[in-house]
Parts: structure tokens; C-alpha cells; sequence
């Protein structure tokens, strides 16, 4: 059965939608069909905010450390469903602080400027760099939107650093040395801090 949410470690996460405008060569989802205590992450189903809120209820949201919109797609390819979800959230009287692990293409997905409508709904924003170079990003992440990816992904980066409490720049661990130093000196432009993680 489809899980709308999964625990892992000590949070929660949200898994509202399985489309997304990249096609990752190191995606995890080409390899599984689960993370931690989910059944599969392959939706039967695109649901509505509804559908997700109503799992949710079945929580006890104080138990956890944060909420976390990651499953297997991209959460802005469901973006108005991910802030009525936030929404419902931030008026619950336990709820913790919310993140969105991104691939920082929101304003190309939905052709409008996401970052004002995030302030008071998303308290983190984990934004998947991955590459140096627009060249490097369309052979390593293979984005729909081709070159424009990239500079796109910075400039959503900076500016969403006005709204967002806590902005992250990530890059997956399969980068050479000489890649992420250029990585880590786009994250010192912008003024964020840059994180290596783990493919898997």
C-alpha cells in the first residue's frame, strides 16, 4: 500500500507527490521503492492536501523532531497541495518545525516566485545543488529544463534566504574534490551553508 508518510529516525516524512523535472542519475527511487518504515513510496495516486492531512492526524506530531516534505518526487511539482498542507500544520498546537528537501526548481515548476509565499509555512529549505557548472547539472541530474536549471537554482537559493529561516545547499557524495570545493565556494557567495550527503 502507498504511504503518504514515513518515519525516519526521529522525523516525519511527507511523500505528496511522485513527479518530478529531474531524472537524477543517482536517484535512490531507480533502486528501491521504499525508506524507512514506508510500504512503497510509488503513489496509486497523486493526493490531496486533504488525503495527506487526514494520515497525518493519526500522528502524534510532538514525537517528532521535524517534518519533512521528501518522498519520491519533487515537493514543489505539488506545490500548492505542500502549502495548504503547511498550512494546517502551523496551526496545530505541536507542531514542529517544517523542511522542504528540494531540488530548487519550484519557481521554473509552477512559472511564478515561490519564495514570498514560504515565510511563516517552511522553516527549512534544503536545496539539492549537486553540480558546479550548468553543463555538469544537466549530464549528472538531467533536468527538464536543461541549462536554465542551475542558474535557476541560485537565484531561488539567495532569494529564498529573505523568507526561509534556514536555507541549506546540499550536494550528493559522488562529486570529485574539485568539484565540491567549486560547490562550497557557491554556497560562501550566497551565504549559505553547503552539506555533503550520502546518496543513499
Amino acid at each position: 500500500m502507498p504511504s503518504l508518510s514515513y518515519r525516519y529516525k526521529d522525523a516525519l516524512y511527507l511523500n505528496i507527490t511522485n513527479r518530478c523535472f529531474c531524472n537524477c542519475s543517482f536517484c535512490l527511487r531507480r533502486e528501491t521503492s521504499s525508506v524507512g518504515e514506508a510500504d512503497s513510496l510509488w503513489l496509486d495516486h497523486e493526493p490531496t492536501a486533504e488525503e495527506v492531512i487526514n494520515d497525518l492526524k493519526s500522528y502524534d506530531l510532538s514525537e517528532f523532531s521535524e517534518l519533512v516534505y521528501c518522498g519520491f518526487g519533487e515537493p514543489f511539482s505539488a506545490y500548492d497541495v505542500m502549502l495548504e498542507i503547511a498550512r494546517w500544520l502551523k496551526a496545530q498546537p505541536n507542531c514542529p518545525r517544517i523542511r522542504v528537501n528540494t531540488n530548487g526548481l519550484g519557481n521554473l515548476i509552477t512559472g511564478r516566485n515561490t519564495e514570498p509565499e514560504l515565510r511563516g509555512l517552511v522553516d527549512v529549505l534544503s536545496i539539492s545543488l549537486n553540480a558546479p557548472t550548468p553543463e555538469y547539472y544537466v549530464e549528472l541530474c538531467r533536468p527538464a529544463f536543461g541549462l536554465d536549471a542551475l542558474p535557476a537554482i541560485i537565484v531561488f537559493t539567495r532569494e529564498a534566504k529573505r523568507f526561509v529561516p534556514e536555507v541549506i545547499l546540499t550536494i550528493v557524495d559522488v562529486l570529485s574534490p574539485e568539484q565540491v570545493e567549486a560547490c562550497r565556494r557557491i554556497a560562501v557567495d550566497i551565504g549559505v551553508p553547503l552539506r555533503i550527503r550520502s546518496r543513499v
